[in-house]
């Protein structure tokens, strides 16, 4: 945290984290007012420190500035207000039945591998078919909590089996500078920093350039087979807690048959022991 949030005595100035929010989404005083039903003269006040803002008022300027749930409660503790949004651990009792819905939502995706991750990319739940992405990556790479940018980037990780690592690379990267900016989050850009810096290795042969008719696929090699995959994201809407607010769901659906058929045959080879052919 720098000084440059920081008001009298050192608590945070809520003036300060508003207006850098205003900047961050690039709107200004009057648009923002006119958004939330205000003044602009009374947004520059709150700025300023001329004014205090309303529980109501500040809530209203959070949501039109679409500001993350967790840094919402920042904002109301600057304020000098109480958190509203809880944060519950996914281990938690009045988590039961989300966790239930999560396990079930990723067993019917298969054979298409299917994770859940936070927003720090650290893996909170996967599918048996997620097996097939990481197989050969190194051991401490899958030594919770398991991160999804350095299972793909880190060259001990899937890097070498991505066919089209530096267009697959730069997609992850210019995803990450993007959610950074909406977040502000000092992890995440650390995470960035480490990712960004790890070496990639020159096999001297041109990589392929991926294209697929609706999105760029990700391409990897497996049993000396080629697969294709695109790959989307899921996350809750209107979300009321923290943890749920920073959850997404991350599908690679194949993008071709060949894919399609792989994963089907791959998934048989790696049903559990004792396992009958319609379990799963």
């Amino acid at each position: 945290m720098t000084t440059q949030l920081l008001g009298p005595l050192g608590t945070l100035d809520v003036g300060i984290l508003l207006r850098r929010w205003r900047d961050r989404r690039g709107v200004s005083q009057l648009e923002l007012a006119s958004r939330a039903d205000s003044s602009a003269r009374h947004i520059s006040f709150i700025e300023t420190g001329r004014a205090k803002p309303s529980h109501t008022l500040l809530l209203r300027l959070a949501e039109q500035l679409d500001v993350p749930v967790r840094e919402r409660n920042t904002l109301l503790i600057a304020a000098g207000f109480a958190p509203v949004f809880p944060e519950t651990p996914l281990n938690d009792p009045a988590m039961r039945t989300l966790n239930g819905e999560l396990e079930r939502l990723l067993a019917v995706h298969d054979p298409n591998p299917a994770l859940v991750h936070d927003y720090l990319y650290n893996v909170v739940g996967a599918n048996r078919s997620l097996l097939v992405l990481v197989s050969g990556v190194a051991d401490h790479l899958l030594t919770p909590p398991i991160n999804t940018m350095r299972l793909a980037l880190h060259p001990e990780g899937m890097a070498p089996a991505i066919r089209n690592l530096a267009q697959w690379r730069a997609h992850l990267l210019d995803q990450m500078e993007r959610q950074i900016a909406v977040s502000g989050s000092a992890p995440l850009a650390d995470l960035y920093e480490e990712v960004a810096a790890y070496p990639v290795a020159d096999s001297g042969t041109p990589e392929p350039t991926a294209r697929a008719p609706y999105a760029l696929p990700l391409l990897i090699e497996r049993e000396g087979r080629q697969l294709s995959f695109v790959s989307m994201l899921t996350t809750f809407n209107t979300p009321l807690d923290v943890t749920v607010s920073e959850l997404a769901i991350e599908t690679f659906l194949p993008s071709d048959q060949e894919t399609a058929a792989a994963l089907r045959d791959m998934l048989g080879e790696i049903r559990p022991p004792g396992a009958g052919p319609e379990s799963r």
